[in-house]
């Protein structure tokens, strides 16, 4: 519960802030670059060298895999349909494609199935949310930002991508078995908490709702993708498809249920893709998930 008022009271605190006239005006451009380039990278190397499983791990990590392929898939063939701009199909890929696996699934998943239960969420955030992020998202990314990309151009891109930096030293731990003393560890952590706090107060600085915004019809569709469909669809493998059972399974819908995750609403305001669209994504989002994902819940403990 303490997670979920720290998430509300960050994003109120940007939105306040855009009203003091002192403040820097490009302070929420510094603040995502400080997100990408510290705390994500920190949080890579804290988690990912301690990963050890078999098998049922894939349950977990594909949620995020499997939620950015539809995701991609469904806005690329509204974007024929439609015509829609590349910027705004690069929008809602990223923001309707990623979930907010970790700022606000942990606290829920702990809420609603135990402090036992943060392994399988660590699983699809880690290996799963994150990855798809610094791999899928930056292509994404730089494919919708521009007309034409050069291969070598976005492969540089994700290979200096510091979060895709972290990752890679990261699972090279993992793999050779090597681990931080814990006085490291304990560093890299309180860098890595850091993450919320100020990926929120970014996003409440670049947030404006208006009334008349061409984007509440985007909005909505980007929504109702991420919050019902996308968590529907990994149900309907995970549960209705491969007769899945348990904690993890019931874990990885309910993060799929997940609101729109912060640091892809940060990558696209970065690549120029809808910034004001990526922002209620999360802004709206992530109050509204709070209802959808307790109706999910519901669902599952039903079956």
């Amino acid at each position: 519960m303490d997670s979920l008022v720290l998430l509300i009271f960050c994003l109120l605190a940007g939105v306040l802030l855009q009203r003091v006239p002192s403040f820097p005006p490009n302070a929420a451009l510094t603040l995502n670059q400080y997100v990408l380039y510290a705390p994500l990278p920190a949080l890579a190397l804290y988690h990912i060298p301690e990963i050890s499983g078999g098998f049922e791990l894939l349950y977990p990590i594909a949620v995020a895999w499997i939620c950015f392929a539809v995701a991609w898939v469904f806005f690329g063939a509204l974007r024929r349909t439609f015509g829609w701009s590349r910027k705004l199909t690069g929008c809602l890929i990223l923001t309707a494609g990623l979930g907010n696996t970790s700022f606000v699934g942990f606290p829920v998943i702990e809420a609603a199935y135990g402090k036992d239960a943060l392994g399988t969420a660590l699983l699809v955030d880690q290996p799963g949310s994150f990855v798809v992020l610094s791999t899928l998202g930056i292509i994404v990314a730089t494919l919708y930002s521009r007309h034409q990309v050069e291969t070598a151009t976005m492969v540089r891109k994700i290979l200096l991508f510091p979060p895709f930096i972290g990752f890679a030293v990261a699972v090279l731990m993992n793999v050779a078995d090597l681990h931080f003393p814990e006085s490291v560890r304990g560093g890299l952590l309180r860098i890595g908490n850091s993450v919320t706090p100020v990926a929120l107060l970014a996003v409440g600085l670049q947030l404006r709702i208006e009334k008349r915004s061409k984007h509440w019809g985007f909005l909505g569709l980007g929504l109702v993708f991420k919050l019902l469909i996308a968590p529907a669809v990994i149900f309907l493998i995970y549960v209705v498809l491969l007769n899945g059972t348990g904690q993890v399974v019931r874990v990885s819908v309910l993060e799929g249920a997940m609101a729109p995750m912060i640091t892809a609403s940060i990558l696209a305001s970065a690549h120029g893709l809808k910034p004001r669209l990526a922002n209620m994504m999360v802004g709206v989002g992530i109050p509204l998930s709070l209802l959808t994902v307790a109706i999910w819940y519901y669902v599952l403990e039903a079956i």
